[in-house]
């Protein structure tokens, strides 16, 4: 998969991101109400993903900076969002590469913590995030008090789960 940096507003980013969102109706009974403004995607303080292969938009992710002086955040916190892989495209790796790929931005950026919330009926997406060595973190943003979100964070300091030959002693 070659992953290119595209504009939050990118034809290929909106495609997967409706996708995606129709995800949630299905799961959710509807969209994802997180407020985002596709400039919080820019770099320095953000960056959007789209993953090709063959040239076919098949995967997405982004994050955007938060910091201490907003609420439930810490100086140095990048939050992931709209991580998404096209259905015919599952099982094959990309979601983790794509994570890594996210994160490496992130880190590179200056952020200091990934922080993200999902929901109890995405337990794909759980599993991936607790793979990768992500750990359950106070809630946060617009779902703080749903019953079903998961809010889990990993710090970008530290090596991936992934990136080690045996689990660290702190997961």
């Amino acid at each position: 998969m070659d992953l290119v940096a595209r504009t939050y507003g990118s034809p290929d980013a909106q495609k997967l991101i409706a996708e995606v969102q129709q995800e949630y109706v299905a799961r959710y009974g509807g969209t994802d109400a997180t407020p985002t403004d596709p400039a919080e995607f820019e770099p320095p303080r953000g960056t959007f993903l789209v993953g090709y292969l063959d040239g076919v938009p098949v995967a997405c992710a982004g994050w955007r900076a938060h910091d201490g002086d907003e609420p439930d955040f810490r100086d140095g916190d990048a939050e992931l969002k709209r991580m998404y892989v096209v259905v015919e495209a599952r099982r094959r790796g990309l979601a983790r590469k794509l994570l890594a790929a996210v994160e490496q931005s992130a880190a590179a950026a200056g952020r200091r913590r990934m922080i993200l919330e999902t929901g109890a009926l995405q337990p794909e997406s759980i599993a991936l995030y607790i793979s990768a060595g992500y750990l359950t973190i106070p809630a946060f943003g617009v779902y703080k008090g749903e019953p079903e979100s998961r809010y889990l964070g990993r710090d970008l300091r530290r090596p991936a789960a992934s990136e080690l030959s045996s689990p660290p002693d702190w997961l």
